[in-house]
């Protein structure tokens, strides 16, 4: 029986056709995904679903998808898929994340148009009979600098785009390299800098603990005066009621906004200033972008349903039938690794290298080498997947390379990740054991047995005598129980290192509390999805 997928938002005609021409039976109903009931009644029927932004793919939904064996969403986004309910029931989630790229980079250009010229108020002015050619006074793009706040996919396109406009574009990017800067003709700074000498601030990275409001109240208030803020990228970003304060103070001359903290955004506290323009959430929306991403949807679960090949997916490795049951664990391992050394750094990346050893190397590296670099960078966008993670690194300048070695010591076999920065190398090894669970083995050269578990708490201090005692008694204090505590060191009195798993997030006060014992050089959280 061939399988069958529903389709229930708006797609292409020419999506629906591929799927009929490689032998799927296709269910097209375009506005079933904006009736919950209805979809709850027939999802159990579909084999596949294919979205885009309206269905809302829910626990409720999922749990009643008997026979769904994958979602593929026509865009990037995935805020509409419950993939936590999806991986319990095996179904995988796919997106299509590089469709829309261009669409999106040209928007945040048009914003920065429509703001510096003041086209929407000047044009809802002559449509009421106005003629006020004096008061719409704008600004010339020429020659102006660009603060590019993310120099990722979309943010290098408008790089380029910016630089062909003969604007000054500097960048603020922890993953961008020098390399890559003086590739895209950007001026690479910290954040700071870009504050103060931007005239104008366009954001381009996704919504992170690290980003969110990123232009916070005290970061606009340091923005060069006259500046104007463009946000294409994502709700959250910047500080909305503070935007509206200093445009209205005149801080800030101007700002276009295609996102909003809260959407659909009926009222907002920019709704309605002057010079302040709005856009509902258009980023993606052109012809050309909504066709790219529905062909590229369609291709995908047609592979995947008729051969078992998986592309972009986010919560599955791309590894065929037969390697996922010797390989989950260990690209479970890499993709850890990898986290671990995304979450401990902070500046830019120039290499990743990949050793490995025994067992380790006679798999399928490709897989294992995407699970890692994808951990790296999931800090940063927590989007990437195992497809996207490779060409991200690549497009950033990033170096990667691997070694295979034959078994060298007590375990069959092993990965060892090293990342090198301007300022540093850090590495981290670990191993699968015969339950089939990931452990550490190796930070720093240290060796050590540790445990991965979801919460974690990671120290390096001197090796001098009450280090336990401090970590076990400040944890106590604030009601945190330790599930795993593993402690290596370099030599006696040299490096040492602590690893804790633990059943909750650290407090934030219990990372205070250890800093100011001045026994630490380090304490960092850590999460992991295991």
């Amino acid at each position: 029986m061939a399988p069958k997928v529903l389709i229930s938002d708006e797609l292409s005609p020419a999506a629906v056709q591929i799927f009929k021409d490689r032998g799927i039976d296709v269910d097209f109903q375009p506005d079933l995904g904006k009736d919950k009931d209805k979809l709850l009644a027939v999802i159990g029927n579909y084999d596949g679903l294919a979205i885009r932004s309206a269905t809302k793919a829910t626990e409720k939904i999922i749990n009643a998808a008997t026979n769904l064996k994958v979602i593929g969403r026509a865009g990037i986004g995935v805020d509409n898929v419950d993939r936590e309910a999806a991986s319990r029931k095996g179904i995988i989630v796919m997106n299509t994340p590089f469709g829309n790229m261009i669409t999106t980079a040209e928007h945040a250009i048009a914003m920065m148009f429509a703001v510096a010229r003041q086209i929407p108020e000047a044009s809802a002015s002559t449509h009421a009979g106005k003629w006020e050619k004096s008061k719409f006074m704008g600004v010339e793009l020429t020659g102006k600098t660009l603060g590019v706040i993310g120099a990722g996919n979309i943010g290098s396109i408008v790089c380029d785009r910016a630089r062909g406009l003969k604007m000054k574009v500097i960048a603020m990017d922890p993953f961008l390299s020098e390399e890559r800067a003086t590739e895209i003709g950007v001026e690479k700074v910290e954040l700071e800098d870009l504050l103060k000498r931007s005239d104008f601030i366009t954001l381009h990275v996704p919504l992170t603990a690290d980003t969110k409001n990123i232009l916070s109240r005290e970061n606009l208030e340091k923005t060069k005066k006259g500046v104007r803020i463009i946000n294409c990228a994502r709700g959250g970003l910047v500080d909305e009621q503070a935007l509206a304060d200093l445009l209205t103070a005149g801080h800030i001359a101007g700002a276009a906004l295609d996102v909003f903290a809260v959407e659909p955004a009926t009222e907002n506290p920019l709704f309605g200033l002057p010079n302040v323009v709005c856009t509902p959430h258009l980023g993606a929306a052109t012809t050309e972008a909504q066709e790219n991403v529905a062909l590229q949807v369609a291709e995908q679960m047609s592979d995947y349903l008729l051969t078992g090949a998986v592309q972009n997916a986010l919560n599955m490795p791309s590894v065929t039938a037969e390697e996922a049951k010797i390989m989950g664990p260990w690209i479970k391992l890499s993709g850890h690794l990898g986290n671990f050394i995304g979450q401990m750094t902070d500046e830019p990346i120039k290499a990743i290298n990949i050793l490995f050893d025994g067992e380790a190397s006679e798999m399928n590296l490709k897989a294992l080498t995407a699970a890692t670099v994808a951990g790296i960078m999931k800090t940063a966008n927590p989007d990437v997947n195992m497809v996207s993670a490779p060409v991200i690194a690549k497009e950033r300048g990033v170096k990667i390379s691997t070694t295979k070695q034959d078994q060298s010591g007590a375990f069959e076999g092993y990965v060892k990740v090293t990342v090198v920065t301007d300022t540093r190398e850090r590495s981290i090894a670990g191993t699968v054991f015969s339950d089939g669970k990931p452990r550490f083995i190796q930070i720093k050269g240290i060796n050590i047995d540790a445990d991965v578990g979801p919460h974690m708490l990671y120290t390096t201090n001197k090796d001098v005598p009450g280090i336990i005692g401090t970590l076990g008694t400040t944890l106590g204090q604030h009601d945190v129980n330790i599930a795993n505590f593993t402690l290596g060191r370099s030599a006696a009195k040299g490096e040492a290192i602590a690893i804790l798993y633990l059943d909750e997030p650290v407090p934030a006060a219990v990372l205070k509390a250890l800093e100011a014992t001045g026994l630490f050089q380090q304490v960092k959280p850590l999460t992991f999805e295991v």
